[in-house]
């Protein structure tokens, strides 16, 4: 298992500037859903973008201390627009 703030920094280490929103969807610190922000997913599609949160959490996966992981990725402009819609 693995905590909030462990995910966090994972996807951090891999996506420096992301702003990451990490959600412990069960209370057991296996199930997340994460919202990620970043600049390196201008002109990537939807695919690419998510294998590059997969990859910082590969290890994490792999061992099963995430045992189930669901995302949302956003450019920064993408961002804008959609929370701008949600407030």
């Amino acid at each position: 298992m693995v905590s909030p703030d462990q995910v966090k920094t994972m996807i951090e280490a891999q996506l420096p500037d992301a702003q990451v929103t990490v959600e412990d969807l069960t209370g057991t610190r296996d199930h997340y859903q994460v919202i990620v922000v970043s600049s390196h997913f201008e002109g990537l599609p939807r695919v690419r973008q998510h294998q590059l949160v997969y990859g910082s959490l590969q290890e994490a996966m792999s061992t099963e201390a995430i045992h189930a992981l669901t995302m949302k990725t956003y450019t920064p402009n993408a961002w804008s627009q959609v929370s701008g819609a949600v407030s």
